[in-house]
């Protein structure tokens, strides 16, 4: 990265430090807060797509919060939160392009009051509860550079009543392959047909190279999640769903699946419609929609039989019980505002 910003009130943290450090070539700018970079108004987002600024930050009020009700894979008490905020791929479908107005990278510093507001939750609740991480970042891809897994993981030895799930398309698994595997632990993988990742999610490993990921995590004693979400509809989506479903199913060990999450595709109305603006001529958003509430989604009759032969096939190889759909509303931004 040419650029680090970081916030002069962190800049004797350690972990600021290092990273400074391993970015010691990029220009270091001291700033007051990240919301004055990161919220700026007239940033182009796709010019800094290409060539996004680091922001290191401390984050401020709630870390941790309820998901949407609904959500969750099992468990009474579920949260996500977000040590990080953008990502480093380029999605079509994402809806942080339509969330944020920047698309640097911010990191914040203090894992340690993360860790802190994780166990407290948890603590106050009479079974365990999940923490979700992956809603504003994928949760590896950048973890050769922060070390957060690590980091989550040596504390979460503390932390009896902690269940995490870590959601990402990325295969940086070294840090869970160097490392006992922990059966609280559910590694998440964002799958698709290869021809949509292709088309839509740009610079993500192929199809293939996360379910080696998936195949060494089992092999190694991890628990995986499989999140096919979104599907996309398309004229040949039925024949190509059928062939992804194979594939997947025969290269894993199903039995061993933790779980699999079904989600169609869908965006917040503003989301949706600055992609639009941003993609005129993407075919993913051409497609027809039909608006739900504040939500933007395919049409039934687009939509039904697609979902319902996605479900069956899934239903084919997991259990029902660790089978479950997402019908929830994407969260709420909560990490940007001046306050956070």
């Amino acid at each position: 990265m040419d650029t680090v910003y970081f916030e002069e009130s962190i800049a004797s943290h350690p972990q600021t430090l290092r990273l400074l450090e391993r970015q010691s070539a990029a220009r270091h700018v001291p700033i007051k807060r990240y919301t004055d970079v990161f919220n700026a108004a007239g940033q182009n987002f796709r010019e800094q797509k290409a060539r996004p600024a680091l922001i290191l930050a401390e984050k401020r009020g709630k870390r941790v919060l309820p998901t949407p009700p609904g959500y969750g894979i099992g468990g009474e008490h579920n949260y996500y939160f977000a040590h990080m905020l953008n990502c480093v791929y380029d999605c079509r479908y994402c809806f942080l392009q339509g969330m944020y107005r920047s698309a640097h990278h911010v990191v914040f510093v203090n894992f340690e009051d993360f860790f802190e507001d994780i166990q407290t939750t948890a603590a106050a609740n009479e079974h365990p509860s999940w923490f979700f991480s992956g809603y504003d970042c994928d949760s590896l891809a950048l973890d050769p550079l922060t070390g957060f897994v690590d980091a989550m993981l040596d504390r979460l030895a503390t932390m009896d009543k902690v269940r995490l799930e870590l959601r990402t398309k990325s295969v940086q698994i070294r840090p869970l392959l160097r490392r006992a595997a922990d059966t609280r632990v559910v590694v998440a993988f964002s799958l698709s047909p290869e021809a949509i990742v292709s088309a839509e999610e740009h610079g993500t490993p192929t199809l293939k190279r996360r379910l080696d990921a998936l195949k060494r995590l089992q092999a190694h004693g991890w628990p995986i999640g499989l999140r096919f979400d979104p599907i996309i509809a398309s004229d040949d989506a039925l024949a190509l769903y059928a062939e992804f479903f194979d594939q997947v199913f025969d290269e894993l060990d199903t039995l061993a699946v933790h779980s699999a999450t079904l989600g169609s595709f869908r965006l917040p109305r503003a989301f949706h419609s600055k992609l639009v603006r941003m993609y005129p001529d993407s075919r993913l958003l051409a497609a027809p929609m039909q608006r739900h509430g504040d939500m933007m989604s395919y049409p039934a009759e687009r939509e039904q039989g697609l979902m319902e032969y996605c479900r069956s096939r899934i239903a084919s190889a997991v259990t029902a019980e660790r089978l479950f759909e997402c019908v929830t509303d994407i969260p709420a931004p909560a990490s940007t505002t001046a306050g956070s």
